[in-house]
Parts: C-alpha cells; sequence; structure tokens
C-alpha cells in the first residue's frame, strides 16, 4: 500500500482483527464511546445504543461526537419505556460486550444491568465505566474529567517548569478510563474462550487517571515538585511569535543544543550547566535565560540550527497542521469519507496501515429498523414498538437527564 495516497483513496477494509465480536454500547459522551471506538476501528460490529433526543455528544459545539463515533451504528431506544426490556433482552442475546457510563445503580433501574443482561446471556462480558467506579464513598458524586484529574493527583503537579498546575486541552481521564476498558474487554473476550463465561468489569475514570499518574510520580508524593521536569524539557516562544518544544533530557542533547546556540548565547557554556544536576540546582536561572534565547530567532532558524545539530525540538502545530505534515501523509495515518478526516486506530500491520474508516459517525437512529430486523423482530412487531415509542427512526428533541 502506498502510504501517501490521496485521503479519500484510502481502503475501506482494512485490518479487522475483532471481525465477529459484537458490542452493545448504551455509553455516551466520551469515556465509554472511546472504548468501542477502539474496538470498531479494529472490526467490531459496535451498536450504539442512544436515548430518543440521541447522545448529549451530537449537540456540543466541537467535533466530538462525529470524531468517537465513526465505524458504529445507531439505535434510538427509550429504555424507561415499560416495552424496551423486549429489545433489549434480543439485543444482550446478540452481544458479546456491553458497556455503560451511567453513575452506578442508574443501569440496573433501566433493566440493562449485569444481572440483567447477564440472564439472558451468561457469556456476556460486560463493563462499567464511571467517574469513581461502583463502589465505595464517592461513587454517586457527579464529576467530568478535570474533577477526576483533581481526584486523581494529577492536577498537583505542573507540566512545565516554574509554572503552576494547568488542565491539559485533552480529556486524559476519559481517555485513560476509556483505553483501560478496552483492554479489560478483550482480555475477558480471550479469558472466554477457554472458561466459556463473562465477566463483570468495573472501571475507574479518577482511578485510570491515578494509574497513569502513578507511572510517573509514585503514589507517596505530597506537595509541589519538579523533580519529574527539566528546565530543558519545555515548550519556548520564538521571535515571531511561534513556539518549539525542545526535549533536553540526555546529556548529549544539552552539549548539542549549546553548540547550536553558540553563536547567539555563548554564556550558556557555562560550566555551572554542564551537568543535570547544575542545571536543576539554577533551574529557575536556566529557564528564564532560555526563553530569552529562544526569542532571539525565529521558529524555522532554530529548527534548522536543532536539525543540524541533532537537538531533539519539534514546532508546535494545531491539529490541522499536525493532520497534513509529511510524516503523518507518508505514513497514512489519516483517512477521509465525506470530506471529513479521521486517524482511525493507529498502528500499521505488517508495514500496512491497520484499522480504516470504513463509514463516518452514524445519523441518530440510522440502524434502528435493521437492528431489530437482525434481531429477529418481524416487520409488525418493529412497527409496533415504533408506535410505542419504544424505538425510534430519527432523534426526538427531548434531552436525557440521566446520561451525567
Amino acid at each position: 500500500m502506498n502510504g501517501s495516497a490521496p485521503e479519500s483513496e484510502q481502503p475501506r477494509i482494512g485490518w479487522q482483527p475483532l471481525k465477529g465480536v459484537r458490542v452493545l454500547d448504551f455509553s455516551l459522551l466520551l469515556p465509554g464511546p472511546f472504548c468501542t471506538l477502539a474496538l470498531a476501528d479494529l472490526g467490531a460490529d459496535v451498536l450504539k445504543v442512544e436515548p430518543p433526543a440521541g447522545d448529549f455528544a451530537r449537540r456540543m459545539s466541537s467535533s466530538l461526537f462525529r470524531m468517537a463515533n465513526r465505524n458504529k451504528r445507531s439505535i434510538l431506544l427509550d429504555l424507561k419505556h415499560p416495552d424496551a426490556g423486549r429489545v433489549v433482552g434480543r439485543l444482550a442475546g446478540w452481544a458479546d460486550v456491553a458497556i455503560e457510563g451511567f453513575r452506578p445503580g442508574v443501569a440496573d433501574r433501566l433493566g440493562i444491568g449485569a444481572k440483567a443482561l447477564s440472564r439472558h446471556n451468561p457469556r456476556i462480558v460486560y463493563c462499567s465505566l464511571s467517574g469513581y467506579g461502583q463502589s465505595g464513598p464517592w461513587s454517586q458524586v457527579p464529576g467530568h474529567d478535570l474533577n477526576y484529574l483533581c481526584a486523581a493527583g494529577v492536577m498537583a503537579l505542573s507540566g512545565h517548569w516554574g509554572q503552576k498546575p494547568r488542565r491539559s486541552a485533552v480529556p486524559m481521564a476519559d481517555l485513560a478510563g476509556g483505553t483501560y476498558a478496552a483492554i479489560a474487554i478483550l482480555s475477558a473476550l480471550h479469558e472466554r474462550v477457554s472458561t466459556g463465561r463473562g465477566r463483570v468489569l468495573d472501571l475507574s475514570l479518577s482511578e485510570a487517571a491515578m494509574s497513569f499518574a502513578s507511572i510517573r510520580h509514585g503514589l507517596d508524593l505530597d506537595g509541589p515538585s519538579q523533580d519529574h521536569l527539566w528546565p530543558t524539557n519545555d515548550l519556548f516562544e520564538t521571535r515571531d511569535g511561534r513556539h518549539v518544544a525542545l526535549g533536553i533530557v540526555e546529556e548529549q542533547f544539552w552539549l548539542n543544543f549549546v553548540a547550536a546556540a553558540r553563536d547567539i548565547a555563548p554564556d550558556l557554556d557555562d560550566p555551572g550547566f554542564a551537568s543535570e544536576k547544575g542545571r536543576r540546582a539554577r533551574g529557575d536561572e536556566l529557564s528564564m535565560r532560555l526563553r530569552e534565547v529562544m526569542r532571539m530567532r525565529d521558529a524555522d532558524e532554530w529548527l534548522r540550527r536543532f536539525e543540524q545539530c541533532d537537538v531533539p525540538a519539534q514546532l508546535s502545530l494545531t491539529p490541522f497542521e499536525a493532520s497534513r505534515s509529511q510524516q503523518i501523509s507518508g505514513r497514512g495515518m489519516v483517512m477521509a469519507t465525506g470530506g471529513e478526516r479521521h486517524i482511525p486506530f493507529p498502528v500499521l500491520v505488517d508495514g500496512e496501515r491497520g484499522a480504516a474508516l470504513r463509514w463516518a459517525a452514524p445519523e441518530a437512529g440510522e440502524h434502528s429498523r435493521q437492528t431489530l430486523e437482525e434481531a429477529g423482530f418481524d416487520p409488525r412487531e418493529i412497527a409496533e414498538l415504533e408506535t410505542l415509542g419504544v424505538v425510534a427512526p430519527r432523534a426526538t428533541p427531548e434531552p436525557n437527564k440521566e446520561a451525567l
């Protein structure tokens, strides 16, 4: 495969190791959908079960819904309707996996809890993904990504030398939780091959974030620290207002940087900066000086110098720029359909692009009738379910207050 082919000409099938795996996705917004996105990109048949008004993410101003729900199908199902159990039972029998992201107890009240679905299908792998987990004194506390990051200890630490902690533009707790959920689900499916039975999985977004944080900081840090930072490993503004990230951690890269900037800032050859210990001891001074030095030249000149001297540096790009870079284009990572651009599960398999963009995110209820037919409902039953309002072919404007 030619990785530099135009995005519109990318293959539509791709690597599908999960083909045949059926996923019933009751989750909304991001954590659960990000989990099932990975499964869908790798070939699983993911059925997104949405409330009559559709996933709240559809009404958000960002592209989150479109990005997190490609390669999936959609059915609109009113789980609060007394006749919804007829549909839920059939879908549970159809599925290998079910995932939900409500507050603990809500899924049981809606008739889609682990016990209810397991009665229809003992082999089903059931995953609950919530802010603080299904148990514990915080289990009913509402929240979003930033809350969970604070609860995990992440927001107590800065990502920049000498600066106060600031939130990331990327929802790390949501994505960490979704990632761990996907791994746990695949592990349970693998185990089921030998045991023949499903599992009930309970994942917490705050615990997932804490797990990520612990890799770098451990679990006994109780106060501000810069031990995880280097004054030379940061983001620096250049003369033309752009930003360049320097990744100077190892000794040889500091020496290379000094060589690249010697004619501009010979004082950086100071013996006090010659060792990591010295650079850390004078970190505030060095960080300030590096910011002054980097503002003396435009980004393009710095990047030319750094390339010549082998300094790990990268211009800070926008998503638009990053997704059109020579590197990403050369590896064929971005795919498009109908003018919409995506980066499906980013892996090369045997040297070729793996997962593919099979189709864009579905319209709300786009596959309601198709799904019911596959579940064994005849046309008369489907018409009855639509008349009763149990299922709908398209979204209605009623918000779902149980989503958060």
